[in-house]
């Protein structure tokens, strides 16, 4: 299949306004690979008739396909590893720390694709804060793709998804063979939520956080809307709270000041800053 410049502005248009991602010119072979398969689907002939399809109604299930189908999904098990290293060396024993009078922890982790970073988290806890278990600990894991969502709920991962950043010993301590695949414990899934959100919409209440980490979710963005949803992040962390984002991208906000802790960049809110 191929794709018209006329149909290729007008997705890009609605991926644009439905969920904030900008698919710039020159990506017309991504569109193209990522859209045959929900033409097929759909029992379309071409894009084109998907297009048309989608314009005679607004409301069509379609719109959500599409959007779907074109949400990047790219992560794995402890990624870049160094900033893993940072939250168990520096920033959670701080975060515990000044949690302690509480003994509660939320985490955010938003843009969780199928689910290998919030499950890191919540292995790094287990293996490396045992004291926790005594805690009220919450990690909330969101993303924007209801597909993704019901995936990473079921912990179930393959064998390429396992060799991609996942210890060993992790694998052997908290995973069981299911087939081709991988079933993650229970007791690890157990401590993870997933919902799905679209980030540029109406945030649910949340718990106020103390770690939200949002890492390589915002990249398709552009800087109007990563400056509200950072924003929007300084407003609900807790006063002592971090933000993460990924390695390649940087928080350019008053509101927000940088730490490093070796080669991993953190953010906390500027407590004189209004939210």
């Amino acid at each position: 299949m191929t794709i018209a410049p006329a149909d290729f502005d007008y997705l890009s248009g609605i991926l644009r306004d439905r969920s904030a991602i900008v698919l710039e010119p020159g990506k017309e072979y991504l569109a193209t690979a990522r859209l045959t398969p929900v033409c097929k689907s759909a029992g379309l002939a071409s894009i084109a008739d998907l297009v048309s399809s989608v314009r005679s109604n607004p409301r069509s299930p379609l719109i959500d396909e599409v959007i779907d189908a074109m949400t990047t999904n790219e992560t794995l098990f402890f990624r870049d590893v160094h900033p893993f290293d940072s939250l168990r060396d520096h920033i959670l024993p701080e975060l515990i720390e000044a949690r302690r009078a509480f003994r509660s922890l939320n985490i955010w982790c938003a843009a969780s694709s199928s689910g290998q970073e919030p499950y890191s988290m919540a292995m790094l806890l287990r293996e490396r804060f045992p004291e926790l278990a005594q805690w009220q600990v919450r990690i909330t894991a969101t993303d924007l793709s209801p597909t993704m969502v019901e995936r990473a709920k079921l912990g179930r991962y393959s064998q390429l998804e396992v060799n991609r950043g996942l210890p060993a010993p992790l694998l052997v301590k908290y995973f069981a063979r299911d087939g081709a695949h991988w079933m993650l414990d229970a007791s690890i899934r157990s401590l993870v939520e997933f919902h799905q959100l679209n980030l540029i919409e109406t945030w649910p209440t949340f718990l106020r956080p103390d770690l939200v980490m949002i890492r390589n979710g915002l990249i398709y963005f552009d800087a109007q809307t990563k400056a509200g949803i950072f924003n929007l992040s300084h407003g609900i962390l807790s006063p002592a709270g971090v933000l993460m984002v990924g390695s390649s991208e940087t928080v350019q906000q008053d509101n927000f000041a940088r730490h490093v802790h070796n080669r991993t960049s953190y953010f906390r809110p500027v407590k004189e800053a209004s939210t």
